[in-house]
């Protein structure tokens, strides 16, 4: 074969650059661009041999082999692929953008359709000049008869085109790295992007290093396999020991049977898993299998809570696997990690568009070799095929939760409070979802029971018909008549109101005035909880929520209202102690006679505070959005009798100051200068009580 020279095809001269500097974010793509090649070269050699068209030599086995070489500073790929002739490699290699998979699917597009193409670009190729000078390619057809191919291109638009000396059928890419990306000729460097890209590929691959010393194991001889290279056998004799019998006699025992080994050469390991979980059915597939799967994946060793195994070929390929790991704090990070592949080959991790945005909270694995990927496979085309599979994942999980829920509510009861935060994120993002899972939202009550809202709703009611029961007996028939005739006229409808608690141990003395009212209350402690209730009461028009400190319920009040002129007394003592000018206080009769004082914030101005923290607008004033603490006082607690009778006694400003950090306690926490006044404060009075 003569040597011919040429150049490269292609329409603008500036290209080149662009392909080397800017086709990929990530430089080390080109291993998997290059490893995805081999295994398409693969994959067509065998579909040829399954036609009838090739058959294979004895003992062919399907492999890539990766060698790195630092002394050279050289990369090889090497495949037992299809091989190139050199027209082949004209129409491939030295015209750009043209796919040789695409090409081959359509020329027996008759014969088969089993389409395993992992390619569908003609750039990956070139991806390689991203970190090598040279690239050289010695190649041989499988065609009866072919030449050996070698073509080699420094980089720029020329190639060299000629006979090679290759011997066996497939390529071999030979990269000469530049000097800014010789980590890549580093055998642990390159592991690394390996097991990144291409730990499931179809194909076996196999890492070495050029000139590397052979490495030996050693294994019992009925372990050998026919393609075991031995370099000794090995006879080891059975080991003895000598013990004392159940006669206090000495006789020797054998502790270990006489053995026949064999040195060999050690046995390569692949890089790859040919035939990852999610490929299977999920029959095929035991609990154990899925929990070592997501421990190799996700280097998470903590056990997930359970699984969602999607496997669907109409109307399009997808499979996978969505884990829902465990959060033991809400200080866990929640976010999780969505590995895409097409075909097995790793794309990217959480592309949003493929998967919906609640679930990117999850870990997990989805492969569509139906995705329309973009040329250099890390964008998506086609919004509305991608919509489509983003809406299915969300249905499918939907489907899972809802039918744990309703045959076995046990365990779903168990997962709930580490699942919640993604179901009540996905009901914020994604309104079919919400509409699918809406009645299977769960809510912790304070006895440990779990309510949906419906539930919440019905629990609502019994306890508002016992109030109202009770407070009919107080009145007569008549006047509770007129009042009844003057609400229906005046009151729009009545929203039921379900209360709810963020932190149980600060909030404790509010939890037992409730229970002691004979209320309850939900479990709302996550930061999500805050926007999810929003959006339940706007799609609930009749429901609200609001925090048990939010204000007295009338349960919690006793008989008789307190005097008015006490009740201004003692607002303008704390104003004046506290020097707080406009602090809100309220003197009620409590039932509770041994709550002193607490703190109320109503449900609006709490969500307006929240949503400044979340903006970053914390360091402004609440009370310029009309909202603030109210102090109120418990007209019955001795203390508050004290201060009522001695405004002017010199302890009062102490227990005006104790009480009111007292109940700021139990509503929120004290800022640091706060705190520290208080326990100060609380030595000072321990002292008082010495003398």
């Amino acid at each position: 074969m003569a040597v011919k020279h040429g150049s490269l095809s292609i329409n603008s001269e500036n290209i080149f650059p662009i392909i080397k500097k800017w086709l990929y974010s990530d430089h080390d793509i080109f291993v998997r661009e290059l490893v995805s090649n081999g295994c398409d070269a693969i994959t067509k050699l065998k579909k040829l041999e399954v036609m009838g068209e090739y058959t294979f030599p004895e003992g062919y086995k399907p492999e890539i082999q990766v060698i790195v070489d630092p002394d050279g500073k050289t990369l090889k790929f090497i495949d037992n692929g299809i091989g190139m002739t050199a027209d082949e490699v004209e129409n491939y290699i030295t015209q750009i953008a043209f796919s040789g998979a695409t090409q081959f699917l359509e020329k027996y597009k008759d014969k088969t359709t089993d389409d395993q193409m992992i390619g569908h670009f003609g750039l990956g190729f070139y991806s390689a000049f991203m970190v090598a000078d040279e690239v050289h390619i010695d190649t041989l057809s499988y065609t009866e008869g072919a030449t050996p191919v070698h073509w080699s291109c420094d980089g720029g638009t020329e190639y060299d085109i000629q006979e090679g000396n290759k011997t066996t059928v497939g390529t071999e890419i030979t990269l000469f790295l530049n000097e800014d990306c010789l980590e890549f000729a580093n055998e642990y460097r390159m592991r690394e992007v390996l097991e990144k890209y291409c730990s499931f590929m179809p194909v076996n691959i196999y890492l070495s290093k050029a000139n590397a010393p052979q490495e030996y194991e050693t294994i019992d001889e009925s372990e050998l396999k026919d393609d075991d290279v031995v370099v000794e056998h090995i006879h080891e004799d059975a080991k003895t020991e000598e013990k004392e019998n159940e006669n206090g006699e000495k006789e020797v025992v054998e502790i270990s049977p006489a053995r026949e080994k064999v040195k060999i050469n050690k046995r390569p390991v692949s890089l790859s898993d040919t035939n990852p979980l999610w490929m299977k059915h999920p029959n095929e597939c035991t609990d154990e299998e899925y929990k070592d799967f997501y421990r190799k994946v996700f280097m998470d060793y903590k056990e997930p809570l359970f699984w969602i195994h999607l496997n669907m070929d109409y109307p399009f390929n997808l499979k996978g696997i969505l884990y829902f790991p465990k959060i033991n704090t809400e200080y866990d990070s929640i976010e999780g990690t969505i590995k895409l592949y097409n075909n097995q080959v790793f794309i990217a991790d959480n592309i949003k568009e493929v998967i919906p945005e609640f679930l990117l909270l999850l870990k997990g694995v989805i492969d569509c070799p139906d995705l329309p990927l973009n040329v250099s496979r890390s964008a998506l085309q086609n919004d509305g095929f991608v919509k489509k599979i983003s809406e299915y994942i969300s249905k499918k999980v939907a489907d899972k939760l809802t039918g744990m829920c309703k045959t076995d509510r046990e365990s779903y009861e168990k997962y709930w409070d580490d699942i919640s935060p993604f179901i009540k994120y996905g009901c914020i993002k994604d309104t079919k979802f919400a509409e699918k899972i809406g009645d299977y939202v769960l809510f912790k009550n304070l006895d440990g029971k779990y309510l949906t809202l419906k539930d919440c709703i019905e629990e609502n009611k019994k306890t508002t018909e016992i109030a109202e029961e009770a407070a009919d007996q107080t009145e007569s028939k008549e006047a509770d008549a007129t009042a009844d005739t003057d609400k229906a006229e005046e009151k729009e409808p009545e929203k039921t109101t379900i209360f709810y608690v963020t932190d149980e141990i600060q909030q404790s003395q509010y939890i037992n005035m409730f229970k002691e009212a004979g209320k309850d209350a939900v479990i709302l402690k996550h930061n999500i909880d805050s926007p999810f209730i929003s959006s339940l009461e706007q799609k609930h028009q009749d429901v609200q929520f609001k925090r048990i400190d939010a204000d007295l319920t009338e349960e919690m009040k006793g008989e008789g209202t307190a005097d008015e002129a006490t009740a201004k007394e003692l607002t303008e003592l704390f104003r004046k102690n506290l020097n707080k000018d406009k602090l809100e206080v309220h003197v009620e009769n409590l039932k509770n006679e041994n709550v002193s004082a607490m703190v109320t914030l109503s449900e609006e101005s709490r969500r307006m505070q929240d949503m400044m923290k979340m903006y970053g607008m914390g360091g402004m004033d609440p009370n310029m959005f009309g909202g603030q603490e109210t102090l109120v006082l418990n007209a019955n607690h001795p203390l508050v009798k004290y201060l009522a009778e001695n405004k002017d006694s010199d302890k009062a400003p102490v227990i005006c100051e104790q009480l009111y950090d007292l109940a700021m306690l139990s509503h929120k926490q004290l800022s640091p200068d706060e705190m520290t006044k208080f326990v100060q404060r609380s030595n000072d009075v321990l002292m008082m009580l010495t003398k």
